[in-house]
Parts: C-alpha cells; structure tokens; sequence
C-alpha cells in the first residue's frame, strides 16, 4: 500500500513539473501542499475533506492553523505546507510589485492588493509609494481597524511620505464586508489627505478599495 501511495504522489509531481498546475484538481494541489509536511502519508482524502469544509482552495489556504488542524489527519507540519506555500505567493507578488512603473504594471498591482486584503477580517489602510517616474518604490501598512476620518491621521501619512522621499501616492484600503461601494468617510478620508499631500507638493493618483475579488478606482469614479 505504502508503494501505491509513494507511486501516485510521485505521477502528481511529475505531472507538475511538466505541466505546472494546468489539468489539477484543487483537491489535488491542496494534497500536494500537505505532503510536504507529511510525506510518506496518504493525503488525498484529507485534502477532499479540507476542500469540502472551506469550499476553495483560497478558503483552504487562509484558514487558521486552528481550524485547519480540526480536520483529522492535519497536524502542524500539514499546516506548514499550507502556509508557507501562501507566504511565498504574497512575497512573490510584493516582489513583482516593486519597481515597476504603475501604469505598465496595473494588473500586479492589482493581484497584489487582492490577495493581501481581499480576506483580512479588518480594515486596512495601505500606501503604495511613487517616484517622479510613477515607478513603484515601497508599500507599507499604517492603520488598522475601524477606518473613520479621526483613526487615519493625515500627520502619520505625510510623515511616512516624506520618510519614503515618494513624489506621488496610491492610497489603498479594503471593504472585508465585501461592500466595494466608497462611503462618504472613504471620500473624506480621501479629500484630507490630499490637502496635507498638497502643501508637501505629493500627488494622490488614486484610492483603491479591495473588496473581495474586485478593486474600484476613485479616479475611475471622478472622486479624485
């Protein structure tokens, strides 16, 4: 039995690196991540039941240490496998994101903000940072929590700002309700910054809210 188990996960691997992930099942992928902390166990119908208790694969990736380790048969080293594979993804696309010219580069961007934010239970309040080349040279996270007009301090910002010698700014935050509709605090939020962004000579290009899957623009919007 012990041959048969080594001989199917050996043709998924194999299968892998010819093919990368094209042709896999999410059940599949999730089974090829746990093995890597359990190798010389079966995972397959582990990976099946993980599957059917948090409906995706992206579900299965976020969920908690905790609550991936009620399903019998993952322990902490079948979470490493998970986890780490979720890391090395968010490292991939921050590092894609670096120095490249925010108009010729949108779309990393964009798959960079959605899956750092789309599943952050609160909000986060997010700056990408430009040069005079619109290149992006740095992001960082500076509030989180309830995102009103009094918790984001335009001091903070335009401190941050001037630290990162940036020439122009991206504001970014999400909606973890999912609700990508900007709210009237979103736009004040967003026209006091730009005043304090103003006296420093920093442009705001834009403020992307994440929601879910989906990104809007105050930009597109005519909000900015």
């Amino acid at each position: 039995m012990s041959e048969l188990k080594d001989g199917h996960r050996q043709r998924l691997r194999e299968r892998f690196l010819k093919n990368g992930l094209d042709g896999f099942h999410d059940y599949e992928i999730v089974e090829l991540l746990l093995a890597l902390g359990t190798p010389r166990k079966d995972c397959k119908s582990t990976a099946k039941t993980a599957m059917q208790k948090f409906g995706s694969l992206r579900n299965v990736l976020e969920a908690s240490p905790k609550e991936l380790q009620e399903i019998d048969g993952i322990g902490p080293n079948n979470v490493f496998g998970l986890k780490i594979a979720q890391s090395v993804a968010r490292r991939y696309l921050s590092d894609r994101l670096e120095k490249r010219a925010f108009i010729t580069s949108a779309q990393d961007v964009q798959d960079y903000l959605i899956h750092h934010l789309r599943d952050r239970s609160r909000e986060i309040f997010l700056i990408i940072y430009l040069n005079g080349r619109n290149q992006i040279i740095g992001q960082e996270e500076l509030f989180e929590g309830s995102l009103t007009a009094s918790a984001v301090y335009p001091r903070e910002v335009v401190k941050s700002v001037l630290y990162h010698d940036a020439a122009a700014v991206v504001l970014v935050h999400n909606h973890p309700s999912g609700n990508p509709k900007a709210s009237k605090e979103d736009q004040t939020i967003t026209n006091r910054l730009q005043t304090a962004l103003d006296a420093i000579d920093v442009s705001v290009h834009d403020h992307l809210i994440v929601a879910g899957n989906e990104i809007v623009s105050f930009a597109e919007k005519g909000f900015i």
